[in-house]
């Protein structure tokens, strides 16, 4: 809830809050399935673009779509604003677009193949070191040559076309194996089954849709439905890390802001880590430590901190910590990490709080005016001004339709790119041969006529 120029997270014994300048220095919401963690996530967006900030979440469920809708009073919900002492609090829904890679529950999400890029293809196409890196030697030959690589046809075509012709690329790129080729095509047949062509494309997103305020000032809350998406966790949690790494590249600096230019959150965070090679995981941590410069936060959701690499933990100046459970000797020493993690209030003993909050309470953290952790609070987290649950069909159908940018987006694009000129030359190719077998054709019934004849002036030869 935003009230007094501050985003108010909960409160226990003193008011917990959440300051606007130091929203980009990140944050982390963590806790056990069923603790509460998706009502803080709504509670904060809505602060967010309550406070003019443009939000974007991924929506794993299809939960989160009814903060296009106001809540509703309830004996439950009048039990907890008293309990919490609340008496200004209101009802109101919150300026949302939908999108969807699939196009079916939102507005299309696409990007090219090239900027994608062969570090995020790989790990999406699951290939092993050897065939990223004749993946990378395509999208170096394709580059040289002016190939625009945007769709999945295209990418193809020019793995098809680059082992075809393996030999002659072999001494300026590298060796690129026949069995390589047959695996990568094989991995691109498997993506495309899986939905590929349908967000690979143009035409692009363009970043600054996603940075929109409404009339009444507030930040629109970008819903990317993932229901479907989230059946490949691959293709999740690289496509999230693809959006990150788009805006750190093209959003300029900003420095200190007064508050964030837009707010990322980020559900199922320990996807975005797991398996990925040495290489992505230090482009993560780079990008997490240095976009907030660009005035982006970046808000992580998942079950235990130990989900997340130290160096992005380190990141986290904000930190929500629901409950956890702690049944053996291991999970016991994830609490006490997590409790370690905390500055401690002298009030109740961190560890044992833990494991002993309630659902929709949480021990909580955030950066004061200097940019320190303040000392952590136990606290009853405030409920959503948006309805709970999901939304009806037909009401996210006509929100879609009414969308001004849905136009944009609705049809796909598909120019000459490297398919085109692929199967152009591949054409012109075949039809050069075609006229030159045509010549020698004739020329060996010229000869053979001009022999006939000699022979019929010349009988005794």
């Amino acid at each position: 809830m935003f009230i007094e120029d501050k985003l108010l997270i909960g409160k226990g014994e003193v008011p917990v809050y959440l300051l606007p300048k130091m929203a980009n220095r990140h944050g982390l919401i963590a806790g056990a399935t069923g603790t509460g963690k998706t009502t803080t996530l709504k509670v904060m967006a809505e602060s967010f673009s309550a406070m003019g900030v443009p939000v974007f979440l991924a929506d794993i469920k299809g939960d989160l779509a009814s903060l296009a809708v106001p809540g509703a009073d309830s004996p439950k919900m009048a039990e907890r604003l008293n309990k919490m002492e609340i008496s200004d609090f209101s009802f109101q829904a919150f300026p949302v677009q939908f999108w969807d890679v699939y196009g079916e529950n939102g507005i299309p999400i696409r990007t090219s193949i090239s900027e994608m890029g062969p570090l995020l293809l790989s790990r999406i196409l699951g290939l092993n070191e050897v065939q990223s890196s004749v993946l990378s030697i395509v999208f170096r030959i394709a580059d040289d040559r002016g190939l625009l690589l945007l769709d999945m046809k295209d990418l193809r075509a020019m793995v098809q076309y680059v082992g075809e012709n393996s030999k002659e690329f072999t001494l300026e790129y590298g060796n690129v194996s026949t069995q390589t080729i047959g695996a990568i095509v094989r991995s691109l047949l498997t993506l495309e089954d899986q939905g590929g062509n349908h967000f690979f494309g143009e035409p692009e997103l363009d970043f600054s849709d996603w940075m929109k305020i409404s009339t009444d000032g507030k930040g629109y809350i970008n819903v990317l439905d993932c229901v479907k998406l989230f059946l490949n966790p691959s293709l999740y949690s690289t496509f999230l890390l693809w959006m990150l790494s788009e805006l750190f590249e093209n959003l300029p600096e900003e420095g200190d802001l007064s508050k964030p230019k837009i707010v990322f959150f980020f559900d199922e965070a320990h996807l975005l880590f797991q398996d990925a090679p040495k290489v992505l995981l230090q482009k993560i941590e780079q990008v997490v430590r240095l976009i907030r410069s660009k005035g982006v936060g970046v808000y992580f959701i998942t079950q235990s901190p130990k989900d997340l690499p130290n160096e992005v933990l380190n990141q986290l100046g904000n930190r929500v910590q629901h409950a956890l459970r702690a049944y053996t000797p291991a999970e016991m020493k994830i609490v006490q990490a997590a409790a370690e993690s905390f500055r401690v209030n002298p009030s109740f003993d961190t560890v044992e709080a833990i494991t002993a909050l309630a659902t929709g309470e949480a021990l909580v953290s955030c950066l004061d005016e200097e940019g320190r952790p303040s000392i952590v609070e136990r606290a009853m987290i405030m409920p959503p001004q948006s309805a709970f649950g999901t939304i009806d069909p037909g009401l996210r159908f006509n929100l879609i339709s009414q969308s001004p940018i849905r136009s944009k987006y609705a049809i796909s694009a598909d120019r000459e790119s490297a398919y085109e000129i692929l199967q152009n030359r591949t054409a012109q190719q075949q039809a050069a041969e075609f006229e030159e077998e045509q010549r020698m054709e004739k020329q060996r019934q010229w000869e053979e006529n001009e022999r006939q004849k000699s022979q019929r002036s010349n009988p005794f030869e």
